[in-house]
């Protein structure tokens, strides 16, 4: 799998990120935005660090 994290603001002024596939499909995004680029960037830190082998449960 190939994808990037895109770091952006949005109308409100706040920070966002999404994980994006090479074929475009947005994967994974912050859900919510934040105060300031540097918090996004800690966000996409933490999934990054947090959740390179994260379980699948089914619900």
């Amino acid at each position: 799998m190939s994808a990037t994290f895109e770091l952006y603001e949005d109308e409100a002024g706040q920070f966002r990120w999404r994980l994006v596939h090479d074929n475009g499909n947005i994967i994974a995004d912050s859900g919510e935005g934040y105060a300031t680029k540097q918090n996004a960037r800690n966000g996409i830190q933490s999934v990054q660090e947090n959740a390179p082998e994260a379980p699948i449960e089914e619900v």
